[in-house]
């Protein structure tokens, strides 16, 4: 599935920018900009490398302007956005944008036919920029400019003397290491002559940061200009990277690379183009940490790996393409990490040590290990490795840990202090925590439900019937209490939680998780109200909002300052992940009828996947029409729970190509996890 762009996108500037490609290392880093090279986030550049894989995030390079020189006249293929200004407007000279394999751009300039290509090496902080010239009438001259302010991805930069401006070339290879403290820069270009002009450009302007309420304006330092000579039929490999790479290595360097991805596309887990491209980009955020341990960006561009959103993705990125090593790296990374019977709810950019302020990406850890072993049949690691943790988490959770987080004398479980934010609507503004669910939320007793099924389903594989008839015990208590308890009446769904005589009944999709999850809590008629409700009230074709659009508290539209945004996040915005359980419950609830509607829904999203970051899923979006995107513009979970959800359920049919032992094995998993009739 090749997405392209024509000249009615790329010569309207307003909307053009609106279009971002994202090409990702492995290690965490990344080089991203919009289809124009015109940077609109500081988070944008064409080197940002992961020093501390997978953090430690890096703006090193933050983009090189081209622009050739053909018969004497200069033609500016570039198009920057100033303060008040946009200058030069070479976007005019762009005719074509595809995202395939690689973001690729192609240029007509006065019988110059240019094609760009953008690659970032998997396992290097390298990034190759290749142009060929398919057409010319006459021989040219490339002229690039590297801009640069090395800093934090996070911050932004102004002119500063300490920037050391002095470059050091050998043969085709320039050397700058703008600050002691940072890794150098290498820029290679066969054939290159480079002009040592130094010299600062003021004010390029961040059109998404001002969008989003923040600071906007920026400086870039240039060192001076390099030059290519090309012809006809001639290319030139630019390599930018923390290595000396000779650019005579970038051919090689792209072939190992186009056929990693061509090797990734074959193991989506059907033919169908929309779902190998988004197997092609659930590879993007699946990273290195440490030497030998793997883990989950939660999205991109500003989010690093967090415990539960690495857990929710865990089976759509890496079960459907049977990448089980990678699985179990990550299940690894975090077990090591595990503390007072909780996993990390992130870990921080700089490396310290992990925060625990969550309540769910413990729970969310039982059912992708549960789902892990059905797949892999790796049942000697599970019993071996993880069952003894998982043992030691619900312990803990049983006599309480951290954040008050403790089993009720009802079997229910509750969690919260003042001012923390446990669940997944975890925002807050300041000291304003927007969604303070103190107590016991519906979604996390769904999980504590599961993580004691999945407990006991792994001790009964073990043989320890004794332990695992505890395991039910409990699990049936919480059952009870939870139909008990949770069932409005009235509006025939869920509360969202309950704190004490506060039973909340905002609407709101965290119920879902009561029909989706594999062990389900409520009654089919039950779960049929749920689901009516959920479709009018909080479905969109992007994803679900996470608060009824008939609720005074609704925001339906996310933007503004941080406050502003912050007070929308969980209050009506659209979230893309909550399509997964969403699905779910469709094809459990409507069967047939509702396998029919998830592949519909599923084809329809493709229509997104040409918009925002091109080739992946959004965060978020607005809750109101026309949903918007918003937020990161590639988020793990969104892209990882429709894989998950057309896997599972084998919704294209045939073109899985599952043998019989797989369908076999994978029905005996699920045939617990139909619904109570």
């Amino acid at each position: 599935m090749q997405i392209k762009l024509g000249p009615s996108v790329l010569h309207r500037f307003d909307h053009a920018i609106q279009h971002e490609w994202l090409e990702t290392n492995g290690l965490g880093g990344y080089s991203s900009s919009t289809v124009l090279g015109t940077n609109t986030r500081r988070y944008h550049g064409l080197l940002v490398a992961a020093l501390k894989p997978p953090v430690g995030r890096v703006v090193l390079l933050s983009k090189m302007d081209d622009s050739i020189w053909l018969n004497g006249q200069k033609y500016d293929l570039h198009t920057n956005k100033y303060q008040g200004a946009v200058n030069p407007h070479g976007y005019i000279f762009l005719q074509k944008f595809e995202q395939n394999l690689f973001p690729t751009f192609y240029y007509q300039i006065n019988g110059v036919s240019l094609r760009k290509s953008i690659v970032a090496i998997h396992g290097e902080n390298t990034v190759i920029v290749r142009y060929e010239v398919l057409e010319a009438s006459s021989p040219f001259t490339l002229e690039l400019t590297p801009l640069t302010m090395p800093r934090d991805y996070h911050c932004l930069g102004k002119e500063n003397y300490e920037l050391n401006q002095v470059v050091s070339q050998h043969e085709s290879t320039l050397y700058l290491q703008p600050y002691h403290h940072l890794t150098p820069i290498y820029i290679s270009a066969e054939g290159m002559h480079f002009d040592y002009e130094p010299f600062w450009h003021y004010n390029f302007e961040y059109t998404e940061e001002l969008n989003r309420g923040m600071e906007a304006h920026e400086d870039l330092f240039s060192p001076g200009k390099i030059f290519v000579d090309l012809q006809e039929g001639q290319h030139v490999d630019v390599v930018i990277s923390t290595q000396n790479i000779p650019s005579s290595k970038g051919a090689d360097l792209i072939q190992r690379e186009r056929l990693r991805r061509l090797t990734i596309m074959n193991q989506a887990p059907t033919a169908h183009p929309m779902i190998q491209k988004l197997t092609l980009a659930a590879d993007q955020f699946i990273v290195k940490r440490g030497e030998d341990l793997k883990t989950i960006i939660a999205g991109y561009h500003w989010f690093t790996d967090w415990g539960r959103d690495t857990m929710i993705s865990l089976p759509g990125l890496c079960l459907t393409t049977g990448r089980y090593d990678d699985a179990k790296k990550i299940l690894k990374a975090f077990t090591y990490s595990t503390s007072q019977g909780m996993l990390p709810n992130r870990f921080p950019d700089d490396g310290e040590e992990p925060m625990y302020n969550t309540i769910d990406a413990t729970l969310w850890f039982f059912v992708a290990v549960y789902k892990y072993a059905l797949e892999s049949r790796d049942y000697q690691f599970v019993l071996q490795e993880i069952l003894p943790v998982m043992e030691d988490i619900l312990n803990w959770h049983k006599r309480g840990t951290r954040y008050n987080i403790r089993m009720d004398k009802d079997g229910l479980l509750t969690g919260g202090t003042d001012g923390e934010m446990l669940t997944w609507m975890d925002a807050r503004a300041g000291d304003w925590v927007v969604t303070p669910r103190i107590g016991k939320s519906v979604e996390i007793n769904a999980l504590w439900y599961n993580a004691w099924r999945i407990f006991d389903y792994f001790l009964k594989v073990k043989g320890d019937e004794s332990m695992a008839d505890q395991a039910s015990r409990i699990a049936q208590k919480v059952k009870h209490s939870f139909q008990q308890q949770f069932w409005y009446e009235e509006g025939k769904y869920l509360y969202d939680f309950i704190h004490g005589e506060e039973k909340n009944a905002d609407f709101r999709p965290n119920q879902l998780f009561a029909i989706s999850l594999p062990f389900t809590l409520i009654r089919h008629e039950q779960a049929q109200s749920v689901l009516a409700k959920a479709e009018k009230e909080l479905f969109t074709p992007v994803g679900l909002r996470s608060l009824s659009n008939l609720d005074p508290q609704y925001k339906g539209i996310y933007l503004g300052d941080q406050y502003a945004r912050d007070g929308a996040y969980h209050q009506g915005t659209t979230w893309s992940w909550l399509m997964g359980p969403y699905l779910d419950a469709l094809i459990k609830v409507r069967s047939t009828w509702g396998r029919d509607e998830a592949v519909s829904i599923i084809e329809n999203m493709y229509n997104h996947m040409a918009n925002a970051g091109m080739g992946h899923i959004s965060e978020i979006f607005d809750g109101n029409a026309p949903f918007t995107p918003r937020g990161c513009v590639a988020q793990a979970w969104g892209v990882a729970e429709i894989l998950r959800v057309v896997h599972e359920y084998q919704l294209y049919g045939p073109e899985l190509e599952l043998v019989e032992e797989e369908a076999a094995r994978r029905q005996e998993g699920l045939k617990e996890q139909v619904l109570v009739r």
